[in-house]
């Protein structure tokens, strides 16, 4: 099963592609994770993009979609696949569609700006071990006061209300118009987000019928 993943910064896409993955057996594909694997192997393409981000550069999406399919090439993919980060514009969806990599399903996972504000501004992490909490879902036992090595709970930077309002006016602006792209194929999935990881993962299964 080929699949994409959408939806806002901290909708838990990565969370529901993990649990896809092993449920499917199949890979999932993360741009960042990708990128930074073939710049380590010194791949022409690989090469590349490290020319652009050694200039301070964004990689351009040529670059990005031939990492992409130079990944989904290998052999592990060849059962399917889960996309997550990419593509995140229209020009993205379009070059994937010239390199013939084509999509069973696109799950958009549904939830508020609102909700995602909360979610996110309440994520807290220890300075020390790096232990993640959230000061409603997963409170310490102390507050500001890591559990395990007793270091202190910070508030990263991606975290913060005004960082977190830009990233959504970003995917609002560039990547939500790939909803109506992917509906137009016949492929789009919208799947409503649920109080729990397990609820939401249940939807999924259902919508997607494994």
């Amino acid at each position: 099963m080929k699949l994409i993943l959408l939806g806002a910064p901290g909708a838990g896409k990565g969370t529901q592609a993990e649990i896809l993955s092993t449920k499917l057996g199949i890979p999932t594909i993360s741009t960042g994770n990708i990128l930074r694997a073939a710049i380590k192997e010194g791949t022409e393409i690989g090469l590349q993009a490290k020319s652009y981000m050694d200039a301070g550069k964004l990689v351009p999406d040529s670059v990005i979609i031939g990492i992409v399919a130079e990944r989904l090439s290998q052999p592990d993919c060849q059962n399917g696949f889960i996309l997550d980060g990419v593509p995140r514009t229209l020009p993205q969806a379009e070059a994937l569609d010239q390199h013939g990599i084509t999509f069973d399903h696109v799950l958009s996972i549904e939830i508020s700006d609102e909700e995602i504000e909360q979610r996110m501004s309440g994520r807290r992490v220890c300075s020390k071990c790096g232990a993640p909490y959230h000061v409603k879902a997963k409170p310490p036992k102390q507050e500001g006061v890591c559990d395990t090595c007793g270091g202190a709970l910070i508030q990263r930077d991606d975290d913060k209300a005004e960082t977190v309002h830009h990233r959504l006016e970003v995917y609002h602006a560039e990547t939500e118009p790939l909803k109506g792209y992917y509906q137009q194929k016949g492929v789009l999935v919208p799947v409503d987000n649920q109080p729990t990881i397990e609820a939401t993962t249940q939807v999924i299964v259902e919508a997607l019928g494994i």
